[in-house]
C-alpha cells in the first residue's frame, strides 16, 4: 500500500516453517548431511523470504515512511538474527516503545499536513 495509508507493520514472530512440516524437515537433514546447516539453509532462508516480503507491504515506494515491528525476541538475541535483518531494507532500530509511538504520531502528523 504506498503512500500514507499504511504506517505500520507488525509481525508477531518470526515466520519459521512448521517443525512438523515433513518437506523441510527432510530438506534440513539433507542439507545437513552434506555438512552445510541445514537450519539457516531451509528454515532460515524460508523466514528471511517472509520477513522481507512483510517489509514490503508498507515500503512499496522510495518515499513511503514507516514502523516495521517484529515482536520476536530472537531477531535480536538469536544467533541467525544478523541473518535475518540482512533480509529487511535498511533501517534503524529500537527496543523502546516511547520511540515507536513518538515515529508514529510523527508521520501521522506529517500526513495530516498533505
Amino acid at each position: 500500500m504506498p503512500g500514507d495509508s499504511l504506517q505500520l507493520v507488525v509481525m508477531d514472530r518470526i515466520p519459521f516453517p512448521r517443525p512438523d512440516d515433513p518437506l523441510a524437515s527432510a530438506r534440513q537433514k539433507a542439507v545437513s548431511e552434506r555438512g552445510g546447516n541445514g537450519f539457516i539453509t531451509v528454515a532460515g532462508t524460508h523466514a528471511a523470504l517472509l520477513l522481507a516480503q512483510g517489509a514490503g507491504r508498507l515500503l512499496r515506494a522510495p518515499n513511503d515512511r514507516g514502523v516495521i515491528a517484529v515482536l520476536d525476541p530472537r531477531l535480536a538475541t538469536a544467533r541467525y538474527g544478523g541473518f535475518l535483518r540482512a533480509s529487511l531494507p535498511p533501517f534503524w532500530t529500537t527496543h523502546d516503545p516511547e520511540v515507536v509511538r513518538g515515529a508514529l504520531r510523527r508521520l501521522s502528523s506529517a500526513a495530516a499536513e498533505v
